[in-house]
């Protein structure tokens, strides 16, 4: 599975999440059979949200971020829970590009230009959703920006993907540091001096573990971890979900469904299950579409 560490500043400036999300990511290559580029940048945006799900307060939140660019990807959705577990989607899987010149996936000409959406679902309340502008399409930057102009929260967001030659993720992790309120200005100096240093996050995990890219991030600084927390690629999709999505549809569609399919199958976005639904079921949803 992959794991989350949690870290604070022993002073109390800041705190960190660090993820190595390798397995995340490549259930999400292995369900949505992505190439390289849209592995990439769906696997930044799994990360992303994981990491900043592990924040969230309640066990019933859910927080969604979501790429809306106009780059041959599409748009690339990632919705997490308050673990870390975390589902998601690109429109155009199949989406590769020639490599940058410095060797690397060209995710910014991906995902293109456009909106970065925050959606924060508390239970019944009315969802937060916070909007910025794409700055880079490299996510991770965009990630960052969010943070400090809607939010506020000075953040620093390290995300990487590293697809082997065979395609697979070879490995994936990330880093998202945020100053506390009061923050000693020397600590703000000392992260953003690490944070140009650094090597890139999945380089550390080649041979290294979260606690090495927190070593990184906090070098110089005292810090505690707080908590280490497993997490995965995890679908909420259910047979009840799709009963409901049926019923949901009407009278009027129920019936041409059943008189137009031997079988109707749903396919879940998120996953890779199919749900599939006999004539006879689809008339008990009918019944309980009349009785609504």
């Amino acid at each position: 599975m992959a794991v989350i560490i949690r870290a604070i500043t022993r002073d109390g400036s800041a705190r960190a999440m660090i993820t190595d999300a390798r397995d995340i990511v490549q259930r999400a290559h292995e369900i949505h059979d992505t190439a390289p580029t849209a592995t990439a940048a769906l696997g930044r945006t799994l990360i992303a949200a994981s990491l900043a799900g592990s924040m969230l307060g309640e066990k019933e939140d859910l927080l969604t971020v979501r790429f809306k660019g106009d780059g041959p990807g599409g748009a690339v959705v990632a919705t997490s829970d308050w673990c870390g577990n975390v589902r998601g989607f690109i429109q155009n899987p199949r989406c590769d590009l020639p490599l940058r010149a410095d060797g690397k996936l060209d995710v910014g000409k991906c995902v293109g230009k456009g909106n970065m959406y925050v959606l924060r679902d508390a239970g019944g309340k009315e969802p937060y959703v916070g909007v910025s502008e794409i700055q880079t399409g490299e996510i991770g930057d965009d990630v960052a920006y969010y943070y400090a102009t809607s939010e506020q929260v000075p953040t620093v967001c390290a995300l990487g993907v590293l697809v082997d030659t065979d395609l697979n993720v070879k490995r994936a992790g990330g880093a998202l540091v945020q100053l506390l309120p009061f923050a000693d200005e020397e600590v703000a100096a000392k992260l953003e001096e690490n944070a140009r240093k650094m090597r890139p996050v999945t380089e550390i995990l080649l041979d290294g573990t979260p606690e090495d890219v927190l070593a990184a991030v906090f070098d110089g600084l005292e810090y505690d971890v707080f908590d280490r927390i497993e997490c995965a690629y995890k679908c909420a999709c259910s047979r009840e979900k799709t009963d409901a999505a049926l019923v949901s549809l009407g009278e009027k569609e129920l019936s041409e469904l059943i008189d137009s399919e031997n079988e109707t199958v749903l396919d879940c976005g998120f996953c890779d299950k199919k749900y599939k639904y006999t004539k006879s079921e689809l008339k008990k949803l009918l019944e309980k579409a009349r009785k609504k």
